[in-house]
């Protein structure tokens, strides 16, 4: 427990680097429609390549592939129920496209906070076992955290939500970093035996989302400068996640 300052430390700046990433887009200012579905498509393109290229991977790794299915398939359970819960109750009026975007952003912060719990464990974990490869770790996931808190905010401000409430719900979401760090430290076998699970939990979560509901409303009246922002976001984040893996 040596390190606990410092583990700490490194997971809650990892943390606030999601709340830095809604700021840039609150002071943006609100997007331009082509703009909104290559941020917004962007942001899917992102969480894809964390995803394919970093959390399934990790989870595979560790294995047993048995704790990785069930992880998964509990993921997207998860955002099934979610999303079913913020949809519009049956019998009304379909839903508006800033309900749809106000629903789209709280499904990001919903899947953000679920699997930065893991990537806190990841950082304890790392930070025991090596002083380089904890802080490694959080360079990455801050790396990661930033864009994803854009991928909060922007649909949220498109659907004029208070940018103090947006603000709000990005500082609760860095919360969950450090919490699964302390959770970590306190329990790192227990976190080791399981971290497959957590890891394609969180996988589950983010593919739902991103082609469930981002993605659709990201094409809905631009569909070139989504794909464009897709791509552009798989392919960049990729390759952040090639060259500071974690």
């Amino acid at each position: 427990m040596a390190n606990f300052g410092g583990i700490l430390w490194i997971s809650t700046v990892a943390g606030l680097a999601t709340t830095l990433g809604s700021v840039l887009v609150l002071l943006f200012g609100h997007p331009q429609e082509k703009t909104l579905a290559t941020l917004l498509a962007g942001a899917g393109g992102v969480m894809l390549s964390v995803v394919t290229v970093d959390l399934l991977p990790s989870a595979w790794k560790i294995g047993p592939p048995s704790q990785m299915a069930a992880g998964l398939i509990a993921g997207l359970f998860f955002m099934y129920l979610a999303d079913r819960r913020l949809n519009t109750p049956s019998g009304t009026l379909p839903l508006t496209r800033r309900q749809r975007l106000k629903r789209v952003g709280l499904l990001v912060a919903a899947g953000i906070a679920l699997h930065d719990l893991p990537e806190g464990m990841a950082i304890a974990v790392g930070r025991e076992t090596s002083h380089d490869l904890g802080f490694l770790i959080a360079f990455a996931i801050t790396l990661h955290n930033l864009p994803e808190g854009m991928a909060t905010a922007t649909p949220l401000k498109m659907a004029n939500i208070r940018p103090w409430k947006i603000l709000l719900l990005n500082l609760g979401i860095a919360v969950f970093t450090p919490l699964g760090a302390v959770i970590g430290l306190f329990a790192l076998t227990a976190v080791q035996n399981s971290l497959a699970f957590f890891l394609a939990l969180a996988a589950g979560a983010m593919a739902f989302l991103v082609v469930g509901e981002m993605w659709p409303l990201a094409r809905e009246r631009h569909p070139h400068y989504a794909l464009l922002g897709l791509t552009l976001g798989y392919i960049l984040f990729s390759l952040v996640s090639v060259f500071y893996p974690h």
